[in-house]
């Protein structure tokens, strides 16, 4: 991140407000702001944790949220052993408790209503939270730009927002789900149980009307790798795949 938009995006209190369990290893976090932001879906937060001794970590979530969300954002965030910020936020963090943050960054992964589509979407575990600020912005501003999402997970109860994204997908709108299940096998007749790949891509452009003006995939390092290789293999030009990968 550049100086200037940290200049422009100062350090705040947030209040969590909400905490809800959406996956054995996500849970979303929905914080109050002490100094409310309008933000564009896609873009994502720096948060900052201080121990006693002073000891800073800082990590990037995505918002989840939808921009019409008002002075509340929700961060989904996935636990990682490893981490220094998500076990706080897994075993620590409670109703009340008060978080440094920093936002909204990120002008590159975003997409607004008024950008029209079609779009394709595709995520790998919590890479769909900045895609699901995306589908909920596109259903609370009843756009019709079709939009089709295509979701890795490695099992059915990983699915992240799973029952809201069925709800969605039921709507009939201009906006399809593709779920596809790497470890497990497909439990909706038009889903997938095998890793991406460029015939999956195909057939998820084959689900709208016309070619995608644009494409956003996020999620690991290697799945962003893949997915965009896959988009490539399908015919769809380099130069209109956005992505965002995080960690490895």
């Amino acid at each position: 991140m550049s100086q200037a938009s940290a200049a422009q995006s100062p350090w705040q209190t947030a209040r969590i407000v909400r905490i809800e369990k959406r996956t054995p290893r996500v849970t979303s976090f929905f914080f109050k702001l002490s100094r409310p932001f309008v933000h564009q879906a896609g873009q994502h937060v720096d948060v900052r944790l201080t121990a006693p001794d002073g000891y800073q970590a800082r990590r990037s979530y995505s918002i989840a949220s939808a921009p019409e969300s008002g002075g509340t954002i929700e961060l989904a965030i996935e636990r990682l052993e490893d981490g220094e910020v998500s076990p706080f936020f897994h075993e620590v963090a409670a109703i009340g408790d008060e978080i440094e943050l920093r936002g909204p960054l990120g002008g590159h992964f975003i997409w607004s209503a008024s950008d029209g589509g079609p779009i394709l979407l595709v995520g790998g575990g919590s890479g769909l939270v900045p895609l699901m600020a995306m589908v909920r912005h596109r259903a609370l501003q009843k756009s019709a730009a079709p939009a089709a999402l295509v979701f890795s997970a490695r099992v059915w109860d990983e699915v992240i927002f799973r029952d809201e994204l069925i709800r969605l997908d039921d709507r009939r709108d201009g906006f399809d789900l593709v779920l596809t299940l790497t470890r497990e096998p497909a439990q909706r007749p038009s889903d997938y149980s095998r890793r991406v790949d460029a015939a999956m891509m195909v057939q998820a452009m084959e689900r709208l009307p016309k070619a995608p003006t644009l494409a956003f995939v996020c999620g690991s390092n290697a799945f962003v790798s893949a997915a965009a290789q896959a988009l490539i293999d399908a015919d769809m030009p380099a130069d209109l795949i956005r992505t965002e990968r995080y960690g490895v």
